[in-house]
């Protein structure tokens, strides 16, 4: 009763009883009506712009199948030591659990420039990295704060729907530049968008072609980028996995006008469900970062920050990706000679040097997204690769390469479960 009174179902006095309150409300609201009810007003424009952004990032909420892309091994991942740092930060919780930085949790940020300066060649202090929520909200920030509505921002075509999604929700125009086999045709977008104020590109290992960008593309893009101002953002998805030679020194390194943004992910090396990801930036833009970073979510999680600088460390870091560079080389292995043996004379390869898919092309003519279809009912993962082209069709003829073929991940199940699918998806071929 002392709760329904508190509540204001109920009112009365000592002495004269308890009542029903007579100020309830009369209509008894419908049941789901909250999903089927109009907004008291309608979405702002940036907000129709979020609900109707036109591309809708995947989802992971079953068990890993093959060819999976953008999934790493996560059966081979080390939980146990990774347990074992986070119990003992939380058996002696010393650390901070109030607000952290905004940028990030100083010793990681710490550890982290100095693997970009050993593994990649990045030129940066620790000041410059802010870490975020992922490699998403990396691009997130950099539109938000970098680009004004209608700015123009050149897109690899074929290229990663995220970059196109965050674009559109900022109100900035995403201008797509064809890929050919060098990377982004840099004469292409000077010519069609030359006062776009950024680019988009993933030089070291194109997604979702594969191809690497020659030198000479990346000198011309920077010197481009200095003449006019522009912002290059180097995505470095997945750099660290490279087969054959060393990896690739970075875009950012080459770079001496302060115009290229690095963004890299934890969620290749790790996991995807940690959700950290990092962002360099030039020395000018520190403070315009960390504030709006601030002003998003005030900080990326602070114990999976300090369970990831514990884990690089000590070593576990550098020792999981030797360990998973071999894990990866016998997967990808698997994978080619699968395609030999069951499907080589369905299917060209493109690059397979790096990362953690391969794009194929057809050798005959199919439908790719009714071949995804089709693969996806026999329990196939793969991806068509039409559906990473720009919807628009801009400069269509303007690269050589297939618009049409599959990608095919090889990370994140074991040989035995890829030679499989292959095998799967060769009668899903013949069937069409």
């Amino acid at each position: 009763y002392t709760h329904l009174m508190a509540e204001g179902y109920l009112s009365g006095t000592v002495g004269r009883g308890t009542f029903v309150s007579g100020h309830l409300p009369v209509e008894i609201a419908p049941e789901n009506s909250a999903r089927q009810a109009q907004p008291l007003r309608p979405l702002s424009s940036c907000g129709q712009r979020f609900a109707g952004l036109p591309a809708r990032l995947n989802t992971h909420g079953d068990k890993p199948r093959a060819f999976r892309i953008g999934m790493p091994g996560i059966d081979v991942f080390p939980f146990d030591v990774w347990a074992r740092l986070e119990a003992r930060r939380w058996r002696r919780p010393s650390f901070q659990l109030g607000y952290g930085d905004a940028a990030g949790f100083a010793p990681l940020r710490e550890l982290l420039a100095a693997y970009l300066r050993a593994s990649r060649g990045v030129r940066c202090m620790p000041e410059q990295i802010i870490v975020t929520s992922g490699s998403q909200q990396a691009l997130f920030l950099i539109a938000s704060l970098l680009l004004a509505p209608d700015d123009a921002a050149w897109v690899e075509t074929p290229g990663y729907p995220g970059t196109a999604a965050v674009l559109h929700a900022v109100g900035a125009r995403a201008c797509p530049v064809p890929v050919d086999a060098e990377g982004l045709l840099v004469a292409a977008g000077t010519q069609a968008w030359p006062d776009a104020k950024l680019a988009y590109v993933t030089p070291s290992h194109q997604y979702p072609l594969g191809v690497t960008m020659s030198l000479q593309r990346r000198l011309e893009l920077l010197a481009w980028a200095a003449k006019r101002r522009m912002w290059v953002v180097e995505d470095e998805y997945d750099s660290e996995y490279r087969y054959i030679g060393p990896p690739l020194a970075s875009l950012q390194s080459l770079d001496r006008a302060g115009s290229v943004l690095y963004v890299g992910t934890l969620s290749k090396v790790l996991f995807p469900g940690l959700r950290l990801g990092y962002l360099v930036v030039p020395p000018p833009l520190i403070d315009a970062f960390a504030r709006g970073k601030a002003a998003i979510d005030r900080h990326t999680a602070i114990v999976p920050q300090i369970v990831l600088a514990d884990f690089i460390a000590e070593g576990h870091f550098s020792r999981h990706i030797k360990r998973m560079r071999e894990v990866y080389a016998e997967r990808r292995t698997a994978l080619l000679e699968a395609i030999e043996a069951q499907l080589d004379d369905q299917l060209s390869l493109g690059p397979t040097d790096a990362g953690f898919h391969v794009a194929t092309a057809f050798r005959r003519e199919y439908d790719d997204r009714l071949i995804a279809h089709a693969a996806q009912q026999q329990g196939i993962e793969v991806r068509a690769l039409s559906t990473f082209y720009d919807t628009t069709g801009a400069h269509a003829n303007a690269t050589p390469l297939s618009r049409s073929g599959l990608l095919l991940g090889f990370a994140a199940v074991p040989p035995r479960e890829i030679k499989e699918a292959a095998i799967g998806l060769r009668k899903v071929l013949q069937g069409q």
